[in-house]
């Protein structure tokens, strides 16, 4: 398993620093191949203002082509006033004129046999000007189309649209004869629009071969430019023409650059030296002021991941797509390593993917400014995810602060307050919309990645959580200890600028272990105490290690719920190597010329190896050992916390962990101040004299 491999605490430092290396290496790899392999010239402009850059003089000789979207514009022009081709088919007219004739001689009585001549004419005239389905007419006049094109016998004729026949307007031109109109009811009882039927079809493979003909003649040149002509000149307006010129000449320039070896060789080592040097520049950030990132090579991974994630997903939308890049939601990158490591590195870790980004945004000033305001906004906005509304309120500040500064790049080249390139604002919505996969994100980073985010730890404090709630049905009292060291951890975290969330979630999870043998635990008892039921040889021994196994007990249960390391590691460090102290002094009493091994009375440990374990192994001992005061007052409570804390701090509990002594002075004196607030002397009331009673009754 890869968490395995990667699990900081079974390798030495120097295979941390050898795989933040290679790391590095192959992210700056990772993202070179990614780039665009297409050489583009950097001529950024915008049309109808004007051309910021110094003259641009042809290099050679070039043919001018009309922009793309201009020649789009002219094949929908020409389909737009194309008549498409229509066959009129005469067996159709034929048919059902033989089928008129086979039902008149079967019926000579019918009404139809008596005016059949006139009805055969009437038919004849219909089938030769054509009839069309109403379908298909309503889809000539959807496309505006004003006249169609006839076939008939191989001779073409030309038919306004408004002149052509539907079935329905067929049927009815029927009794356009004033002798058959006199007898219309009689008539349209005898099925007569069974003898009126379409015989005008459309002609699909002429259609689409005239259209694609038509498309295939429009003139997509304008003209021909000249070595050394002034193509545009700083200051001037970029119209349609100068837009064709530039446009050509950036795809003439690219062309001959990407099928030049050398300048492939150059393109290919610049973008190398590039990323290459703002991935340095990273590192250096993380070796000077985040060196204990090292520690962990997961930290290393994932920020790496997700530096070269965006570059990458935008050089592939580059390569492979035409979406706009502006929808990618590029400020996830500060939000997600904000929550996992810390404001600062969120900085840095978005200025380097932004910058590297820029390469296949073609080096755009404005995609680094927006998205550089919009990952920033995301910055201040979060101070952690402890809450949804939080994420609500990066997304909306990071999307409005992003629409701004583009508005305002705008109305600086523009010098207009209409909005430019309105499309661009919906582009900047969506990114912002998409702030939202922050959640399942950071989901699958905590699974990956071993890493535990602020809202997991609120899910875990909560007390509804299974093992919670069955340290509180089981065990009690040590619910009621571990509530209560977690509040003052809490508070002594916030006063030394520590993870509060995370220390009070651990100290809810320290003691789970003591539900197995809950009873034997002093918190726990009420009334006879099952350590004096054991046997009198061995007794403290065994009361020992039943003390000491609710680490490992705790350990157990931890694995078995799913518990994140960062919790389980509060369970394993809140005694460290320290002693069960009580039994331990019973047992040398009672045998004090023996020479006693002290492993059967020592916890597994390790020592805290962290600011936040340390808070905790001192609030575990100070709560519990307050109770055993026999007076509660200001001395004796300050008295007890120094002890306490100075006896860990005499025996070694502190110094694996970067806790200092102006932390553990603080820590001192939150928790002593705390215990008196718990532990404080109740006002005793005053008793009403049994003389000044009786007479007060008496009156």
């Amino acid at each position: 398993m890869i968490m395995d491999i990667l699990n900081y605490k079974k390798h030495p430092k120097w295979l941390s620093i050898v795989t933040s290396s290679i790391v590095a290496i192959l992210t700056t790899i990772g993202i070179v191949a990614a780039l665009p392999t297409k050489t583009e010239v950097n001529y950024n402009y915008t049309l109808g203002r004007p051309w910021t850059h110094g003259k641009l003089i042809a290099e050679f000789d070039f043919d001018v082509f009309k922009l793309p979207e201009v020649v789009e514009k002219q094949k929908h022009n020409e389909l737009k006033n194309y008549r498409p081709y229509y066959l009129l088919d005469t067996l159709v007219g034929k048919k059902a004129l033989a089928d008129f004739e086979r039902a008149v001689a079967n019926d000579t009585a019918s009404i139809l046999a008596k005016y059949s001549d006139i009805i055969e004419r009437r038919l004849h005239f219909l089938y030769e000007k054509g009839i069309m389905e109403d379908a298909d007419y309503d889809k000539i006049i959807l496309d505006s189309t004003s006249a169609i094109r006839v076939v008939k016998d191989k001779f073409e004729s030309s038919e306004d649209v408004a002149s052509i026949l539907t079935v329905k307007v067929a049927y009815n031109r029927l009794f356009d004869d004033e002798e058959l109109r006199e007898h219309i009811d009689q008539l349209s009882t005898s099925h007569l629009l069974y003898y009126v039927r379409a015989n005008l079809k459309d002609d699909v493979n002429r259609n689409s071969i005239a259209k694609a003909e038509l498309v295939k003649a429009v003139d997509t040149s304008i003209g021909e430019i000249k070595k050394d002509q002034l193509i545009i000149d700083q200051g001037e307006i970029v119209d349609s023409v100068n837009a064709a010129e530039i446009e050509t000449l950036k795809e003439e320039l690219a062309k001959r650059k990407s099928n030049d070896v050398k300048n492939r060789q150059y393109r290919n080592t610049g973008q190398l030296i590039f990323v290459g040097v703002f991935i340095l520049l990273f590192t250096c950030y993380l070796q000077i002021y985040r060196r204990k990132f090292f520690v962990k090579p997961l930290n290393i991974i994932m920020l790496y991941v997700l530096i070269a994630a965006f570059p990458i997903a935008i050089s592939l939308m580059v390569r492979y797509t035409t979406i706009n890049i502006y929808i990618v939601p590029l400020a996830l990158v500060p939000i997600i390593t904000q929550v996992f490591f810390d404001a600062r590195t969120a900085f840095n870790t978005l200025a380097t993917s932004v910058l590297i980004s820029a390469i296949a945004a073609n080096y755009q000033y404005d995609f680094i400014i927006v998205e550089m305001a919009g990952g920033m906004a995301a910055v201040y906005a979060l101070s952690d995810m402890s809450k949804r509304s939080q994420l609500v309120n990066a997304t909306l500040m990071a999307t409005i602060c992003s629409t701004l500064v583009y508005y305002g790049i705008s109305l600086i080249t523009s010098k207009t307050f209409t909005p430019q390139e309105r499309g661009m604002y919906a582009y900047l919505i969506i990114s912002g919309v998409l702030l939202f996969l922050a959640y399942p994100i950071m989901y699958i980073i905590e699974k990956v990645f071993s890493f535990t985010s602020n809202i997991t730890f609120f899910e875990l404090s909560d007390t509804n959580q299974v093992l919670l709630r069955q340290l509180s049905e089981k065990a009690p009292g040590t619910f009621a200890h571990s509530t209560t060291v977690g509040n003052l951890a809490a508070e002594v975290a916030r006063k030394i600028k520590a993870n509060a969330l995370l220390v009070r979630t651990g100290a809810l999870y320290h003691d789970i272990g003591k539900m197995e043998n809950a009873v034997f635990f002093s918190e726990n008892q009420a009334g006879a105490n099952p350590h004096d039921k054991l046997s009198e040889k061995g007794r403290e021994k065994e009361s020992a290690r039943i003390i000491v196994s609710h680490v490992t007990e705790g350990l157990k249960l931890a694995e078995r719920y799913g518990l994140p390391d960062v919790i389980t590691d509060f369970i394993r460090t809140h005694h460290g190597r320290g002693m069960a102290k009580f039994f331990y002094i019973q047992y040398k009493n009672k045998h004090p010329e023996e020479d006693i091994d002290p492993t059967p009375f020592q916890y597994p440990g390790p020592n805290p190896e962290t600011r936040e374990q340390a808070i905790l192994m001192m609030a575990d001992a100070v709560e519990a050992a307050t109770k055993s005061l026999k007076v509660y007052s200001d001395e004796t409570i300050s008295k007890k916390v120094n002890e306490l804390i100075d006896a860990q701090v005499n025996a070694g509990c502190f110094e694996e962990c970067p806790i200092t002594f102006r932390d553990i002075a603080i820590a001192k004196q939150v928790l002593a101040d705390k215990l008196k607030s718990i532990y404080h002397t109740r006002i005793i009331y005053p008793k009403l004299n049994e003389e000044e009673n009786v007479e007060k009754n008496e009156d």
